[in-house]
């Protein structure tokens, strides 16, 4: 069984309710500071209140912001100028949301023009490509998620994750991230999102080969494992 240590060294911890407040980001970056997590992902507003409170400490603490979210129905021009800005306030890693539509219609040149576009506004930053992996298994299936995981891929990805969490399709499943790892081969991370509330999920994730976890009930996923 994999530590709690372990376990929160690949965790974004995840604040993304539309209420939050530069009070509560201070709040949520100590909590990610007191857990160990690799990063605290936010809202693109909320990067520089983030970053103002990672800076008061010595610690390392990645900033993760999302872009095009949760819909995906951006132009790709806003998407890469809400990373770039975000990039450019602190963040250092971005999680875009595709245009499910467009994957689902089977306009994959949409789909990788879309990501090359963020990708290439923000050259220096981790990008993870939100694919909505219930929505694609339950609409189209299995080979529509594996072409959309593919695009990500050849357009510059370094991670493709399962879900917004805002989705009413669902979130992450175990059958998704293998579904998601096979394709990427370790070529890339798998980051699995949405719906990981116990202890038990997130280790059913990551031995479904996820290389990251979106969490945001952190510290009870944490508090079920070994110390």
């Amino acid at each position: 069984m994999r530590r709690r240590e372990e376990v929160a060294a690949v965790v974004d911890h995840t604040l993304l309710k539309p209420e939050a407040t530069d009070a509560d980001v201070l709040a949520f970056v100590e909590e990610a500071l007191a857990l160990g997590v690799f990063a605290a992902c936010v809202s693109p507003s909320m990067v520089t209140a983030a970053r103002r409170a990672v800076d008061a400490h010595p610690e390392r603490l990645a900033i993760a912001a999302v872009a095009g979210f949760p819909s995906g129905k951006h132009l790709p021009s806003i998407k890469a100028s809400e990373a770039a800005l975000a990039v450019d306030s602190g963040a250092h890693e971005i999680d875009m949301v595709i245009d499910i539509g467009a994957a689902l219609a089977g306009d994959l040149a949409a789909v990788a023009a879309d990501i090359a576009t963020v990708r290439a506004a923000v050259p220096g930053a981790v990008l993870k490509v939100i694919v909505e992996s219930a929505a694609l298994l339950s609409l189209s299936g299995e080979t529509t998620l594996v072409a959309i995981c593919r695009v990500a891929e050849e357009s510059g990805a370094d991670f493709v994750k399962t879900s917004t969490g805002f989705h009413p399709a669902g979130g992450a499943s175990v059958i998704a991230v293998e579904i998601m790892a096979r394709t990427v081969g370790g070529r890339l991370g798998v980051k699995a999102s949405g719906g990981i509330r116990t202890a038990e999920d997130a280790l059913a994730m990551l031995g479904a080969g996820a290389t990251r976890l979106g969490l945001s009930g952190t510290r009870a996923v944490l508090d079920g494992l070994a110390g």
